[in-house]
Order: structure tokens, then C-alpha cells, then sequence
């Protein structure tokens, strides 16, 4: 599908905003585009096809070229570390990395745990400090690890901050800032510039007009 740009969206809040830069844009999506269940949505008119996928999973399509594009959070390509390129900053969906655990407390001397999504993130970032750490991998409620004893800090995404609030939880550390990045397979690259240029252009204008 030479002249069919496949692009890899995550859902949710991702897919949401990364839709309305499409459409500022120019590109003409259907209005059901937005509520559609499916996986696979093809723009035949836009020479478009959509694939939506878990957030983790975004950078995996794009690498093995099943997508030749992709848009996936920088704490994915951070963590994923795939051999994709990133094309352009669209600058939608901030948040942050942070170490995040009880107030007032310290660290284990020997071996503090860490429990967090981010294995890799983690490690690199407790290496930096100078810090060995035993990493714990959870799928999800991470707050949940000190409340019960499990980890002494956690390393997480955070946006507003509520989660952590609401759990009885403070901040740290901050670790990297996180947006949302356009990547690119490098043989598609090669194969579909003319497409991929055009795309990264329009967005770029988009994005840098303050238009986002």
C-alpha cells in the first residue's frame, strides 16, 4: 500500500487530542471517526489507515512496520527504547515522570524497592543517583505499592497530581517531562517520504502556530 500511510494511534486521552491536531491540520476525518470501536479504521479519501492500539504497544507496530508512522508518549519511547525515528514534538498530552511514595519517609538503606510500569525508566534513573534499587513491575495501581508495604517509592506518570493526593502520597523527584511524539519506521521512511513529509509539515504548522 504504496500510497496508504498507516499511522498507529494509542487510545484514549492520546487519540483524542492527537485527532483534533489531525483535523486542524486539514485532513478530513469522518465524524464517527471519534466514537468508533473498531481497531482498524481506514480514510480512504486522505489515503489514511488507523491503527489503535495500547499506549506500550504504539512504538512496537511502528518498529516492525506494520505502521509506518506512530504517536506514542515519550515515557513509551523512553521505557520501549524501539528503533523508530521521532519526527516532531506535537505537544499535546503533558505530564511527567516522578518518584512519588508516603510523606516523611526515607528509603531502605539496602536495596529500596521500586515499584513502577517503567522497569527500565526506573533503573536508569536510580543508576544516575548513584542508587542501587530493587525494581518491582505492576500493570497498574501503582499507588498501591507503598500503602501496602510492597515498594518505598513508586515512579509513575503523573498529570494532576489528584491520584496521588488522593491516596495519601507526595512527589519527590521529577524525573522527564512527557508529551506526545510523531515516530516514524525507518524503512518507511525511505519507501514514503513524499507522504511522511507532507504530514510532518502540516502538523508542524499546526503545532508551532499555536493552533494546537
Amino acid at each position: 500500500m504504496k500510497n496508504i500511510l498507516t499511522i498507529a494511534m494509542p487510545k484514549g486521552r492520546i487519540f483524542e487530542e492527537a485527532l483534533k491536531l489531525l483535523k486542524k491540520a486539514g485532513y478530513r476525518l469522518p465524524p464517527e471517526f471519534d466514537d468508533s470501536r473498531k481497531l482498524i479504521l481506514d480514510v480512504p479519501e486522505e489515503g489514511l489507515r488507523f491503527i489503535l492500539a495500547k499506549p506500550m504497544d504504539v512504538a512496537t507496530y511502528v518498529e516492525h512496520g506494520v505502521a509506518d508512522v506512530g504517536i506514542a508518549g515519550k515515557d513509551v519511547l523512553l521505557e520501549e527504547e524501539r528503533d523508530v525515528y521521532e519526527l516532531l514534538d506535537l505537544k499535546i498530552s503533558y505530564c511527567y515522570l516522578a518518584v512519588a511514595g508516603l510523606p516523611n519517609t526515607k528509603m531502605n538503606d539496602v536495596a529500596p524497592r521500586i515499584a513502577t510500569k517503567y522497569p527500565n525508566v526506573a533503573e536508569a534513573y536510580f543508576r544516575e543517583q548513584g542508587e542501587q534499587v530493587e525494581i518491582i513491575k505492576l500493570n497498574g495501581s501503582i499507588e498501591l505499592a507503598p500503602l501496602i508495604g510492597l515498594s518505598d517509592r513508586i515512579v509513575d506518570i503523573v498529570s494532576t497530581g489528584r491520584t496521588l493526593k488522593e491516596n495519601g502520597l507526595v512527589e519527590y523527584e521529577q524525573i522527564a517531562d512527557v508529551t506526545s511524539r510523531l515516530i516514524v519506521n525507518p524503512v518507511s521512511y525511505r519507501m514514503k517520504d513524499t507522504l511522511i513529509d507532507e504530514l510532518v509539515a502540516r502538523l508542524h504548522e499546526v503545532v508551532f502556530s499555536g493552533g494546537v
